[in-house]
């Protein structure tokens, strides 16, 4: 296997609560709560959980974008957990991002050859005519025409803004790229072929992916691995065929069994469909002991006091589930 290229350890996220005439901190929300996983070279790991339960959070913080409150993130050989912002300037051409909306992620005001060529502006000294040559080249990566150079986001369509998001972010050759759901706000249609592109460059270039998303066929489609997150915790970690095959972690098993099934012939046969009672505590105010012991079907006393340990139950598999505690 080859060498982990993002290494995150103990990863927490706290928003600080202020209430009150002068604005004391009462609390916080813990959005990322204590993550902890590798991304090999060239690996494509897909983080998976329903909305609210950190995902996002996660993927900024791993791109300090966030100043985080704790933990470690080791990225290309270099920690950066708490490097101070302005030095990481240096890092940024290794590590980029695809943001969700691409819409919102795109300065109308700027052509796309002025978009896509920030990241060059920024970190590098090349001419005029280099920037434009290497604007040109990204646009035929990613499948835009060269004669739309000059126009502006708002005269393309969902799909191709995602594209000269992927463009703008491929500029500076990066290692390691955060795609934060990029294919939420596409129609159906586009989906497959923002995916298959993320694929065609992986391939080509041998980037690494953190792929965010709540899709869980397209997460089985594109990942090699796959972290489930339930309120701030990844609480399963394992190979793809392997976790949805045979999940472990009792939210794994509910979230799997709301899959739909696209074929008729095996929609038919019955289907345990696992329904979760209750409603996702509040970050602000997680359960004491297992964060998912208020809908679990299969709590345990211990559950409600003690926090289970995210620990290897299998070679390559992680869960953090009492239930497993006695398994080597």
């Amino acid at each position: 296997m080859s060498a982990a290229l993002v290494q995150v350890r103990d990863l927490k996220m706290h928003f600080p609560i202020y209430a009150g005439l002068f604005r004391r901190q009462v609390g916080s929300v813990k959005a990322v709560d204590g993550v902890s996983f590798d991304i090999m070279a060239g690996e494509t790991l897909g983080l998976v959980g329903e909305s609210g339960c950190g995902k996002s959070t996660c993927g900024r913080a791993v791109l300090r974008l966030y100043d985080i409150t704790g933990g470690s993130i080791t990225i290309d050989g270099r920690e950066i957990g708490h490097v101070p912002q302005s030095a990481l300037m240096g890092m940024r051409p290794t590590m980029q991002m695809v943001f969700q909306d691409p819409q919102a992620s795109l300065n109308p005001r700027m052509t796309v050859a002025a978009i896509i060529g920030e990241p060059l502006d920024e970190h590098t000294d090349w001419s005029k005519a280099q920037k434009l040559d290497r604007i040109y080249e990204l646009m035929d990566q990613v499948g835009l025409n060269r004669q739309f150079a000059h126009r502006y986001p708002h005269a393309f369509s969902g799909g191709q803004r995602q594209r000269i998001g992927i463009a703008r972010a491929l500029a500076l050759k990066p290692k390691f790229i955060v795609c934060d759901e990029p294919i939420a706000a596409l129609d159906v249609s586009i989906q497959a072929q923002v995916v298959n592109l993320l694929e065609t460059l992986q391939d080509e270039l041998g980037l690494t992916y953190l792929f965010i998303s709540h899709d869980l066929s397209m997460v089985r489609h594109i990942a090699d691995r796959v972290a489930v997150m339930y309120l701030g915790q990844v609480v399963e970690l394992a190979p793809r065929e392997a976790l949805y095959h045979n999940p472990l972690h009792p939210y794994t098993q509910a979230l799997l069994s709301a899959v739909p099934e696209p074929d008729p012939a095996r929609a038919q046969t019955p289907q345990s469909r696992i329904i979760l009672r209750g409603d996702v505590p509040s970050p602000a105010d997680p359960p004491k002991g297992c964060n998912f012991c208020t809908r679990c079907p299969q709590v345990m006393a211990r559950c409600k006091t003690e926090a289970p340990i995210f620990r290897e139950v299998t070679p390559g598999r992680f869960v953090a589930c009492h239930l497993y505690e006695t398994v080597n």
